[in-house]
């Protein structure tokens, strides 16, 4: 086992960032300046760049992109009504005249595996990716991050082998959507969304292994006496899909109970 983190373990390390925040939403909702409860909304920074990252690992490694995005694409359809029932959104987008989080981060994230597959191909008319992928920003617009969620994977798709640049395309992004946070939404808000910058040193101890994987039958050993990597488990594989709407329904269920139907962003 090599030094460092694997995937099962930095996933997870989102996957407690993310309900830490959500539940903090529930509990206090709007943007409350109490620093305590500013601190619990920083460690919640930690989940979005840590998800940008392994779309982009993701579509590395898919030995099929198409059906990477299909899963992707009814995991959003279903997060998209746990996600607006968590924070008492409406579930028709823009009820509110808003545009901004009509659905969930899942929606962009589907999209940013159609993105990469369209910068990637080789077939795909040349003159098409920019029109594309501009098509691709503004239909991912209206969800929770944004169209950043479409762009920033992409360039970490497109960095894979530099860390030091995948570092500043997380800074990056992350700029553009704090500043639309700032000036659009909410200003103590747009400035927390810069503490993404905490993920940096996670993601820079990824060791490259999957983790959580099924104690093989038959092993064989490689040239480098490494041992051929099993599948990895059901829970390791679906776990997440399954665990996101399914917080977000208690998160959803929590703020029904200490405050009544209303919405914990729209305020």
């Amino acid at each position: 086992m090599k030094k460092g983190l694997n995937a099962s373990q930095i996933k997870f390390i989102a996957i407690i960032a993310m309900t830490i925040d959500h539940v903090t939403w529930s509990l206090f909702p709007g943007t409350d300046p109490t620093w305590y409860v500013l601190a619990l909304h920083i460690i919640g920074r930690l989940t979005a760049p840590i998800m940008w990252f392994f779309i982009a690992e993701g579509c590395h490694y898919t030995r099929d992109i198409r059906k990477y995005a299909g899963r992707l694409f009814i995991f959003a359809i279903i997060s998209h009504f746990a996600y607006n029932f968590a924070f008492g959104i409406p579930f028709i987008p823009f009820s509110t005249g808003s545009v901004f989080n009509q659905t969930s981060v899942m929606w962009s994230l589907a999209w940013a595996v159609v993105a990469i597959a369209i910068s990637r191909s080789e077939t795909f008319p040349g003159l098409l990716k920019f029109p594309s992928l501009l098509m691709i920003s503004l239909i991912s617009f209206p969800s929770n991050w944004s169209s950043i969620a479409v762009m920033c994977p992409l360039a970490l798709y497109n960095d894979r082998e530099n860390k030091k640049r995948q570092a500043f395309d997380i800074v990056l992004w992350t700029f553009f959507y704090a500043v639309v946070y700032y000036f659009f939404l909410d200003k103590l808000y747009g400035v927390l969304q810069m503490f993404t910058f905490l993920t940096i040193p996670i993601i820079a101890l990824y060791n490259g292994e999957r983790g959580g994987r099924k104690p093989a039958k038959h092993v064989e050993e490689t040239e480098v006496g490494q041992l051929v990597a099993a599948k990895p488990s059901p829970l390791v594989k679906w776990g997440f899909y399954i665990y996101y709407p399914a917080h977000l329904v208690a998160v959803g269920i929590i703020r029904l109970v200490l405050h009544g139907d209303v919405s914990l962003i729209f305020r």
